[in-house]
C-alpha cells in the first residue's frame, strides 16, 4: 500500500486539509493509500480547517497537530509532499525510493472563511490530480503548476 506524507510547518491548516482531501479522493478512486500529515513543529488544528472540511462532509475533529516524531515509520514513505515553502526548505532527507513533491499553497490562517474555502478548493484540485495520477499508474504531478487539474493564474 503506498504511503503518503503531507508536510507543512505547523500541521494546523494546509497539511491537515490535504490529508483529509487525499483520503477522500483515494476513496472515490478506489485507491488504497496510507496517508499522514505532519509539521516541522506541532501546534493545534485550526478550527477553520475543520469548518471548511465539514462543508464537504469531511470530519477532522479527531485530528491532532503532529511532527514527524509522531508519525509511524516516518522515514518510509513513497511520497512526501510539502505544501508550504518553509516545510520544503526544512524537509528531512528521504531515502532514494521516496518521491518528493512541492505544492505550495497560501496560508489561510488569519483570513476569512472565504480564504479558507479558496485554499481548500485549490488543495482539493491538486490532490485530486495527485490521486488520479497514482490510480492511473502515472507519476504524481511534479509540481503544483504542472498539474493539469489546477488552472494556472
Amino acid at each position: 500500500m503506498p504511503r503518503v506524507l503531507i508536510l507543512c510547518t505547523h500541521n494546523s491548516a494546509r497539511s491537515q486539509m490535504a490529508e483529509a482531501l487525499v483520503r477522500a479522493a483515494a476513496a472515490r478512486w478506489g485507491l488504497t493509500l496510507e496517508v499522514h500529515s505532519a509539521g516541522t513543529e506541532a501546534t493545534r488544528v485550526k478550527p477553520e480547517a475543520a469548518v471548511v472540511l465539514a462543508e464537504l462532509g469531511l470530519d477532522v475533529s479527531g485530528h491532532t497537530s503532529k511532527t514527524l516524531r509522531d508519525v509511524p515509520d516516518a522515514q518510509r514513505f513513497d511520497y512526501v509532499v510539502t505544501v508550504c515553502d518553509s516545510a520544503a526548505a526544512g524537509c528531512p532527507v528521504y531515502p532514494g525510493q521516496t518521491e518528493r513533491r512541492h505544492y505550495p499553497f497560501m496560508d489561510p490562517s488569519g483570513g476569512s472563511l472565504a480564504r479558507w474555502r479558496a485554499v481548500r478548493d485549490q488543495l482539493g484540485l491538486q490532490f485530486e490530480a495527485f490521486v488520479q495520477a497514482l490510480h492511473a499508474g502515472q507519476a504524481a504531478p511534479p509540481s503544483y503548476v504542472d498539474s493539469p487539474a489546477v488552472p494556472v493564474a
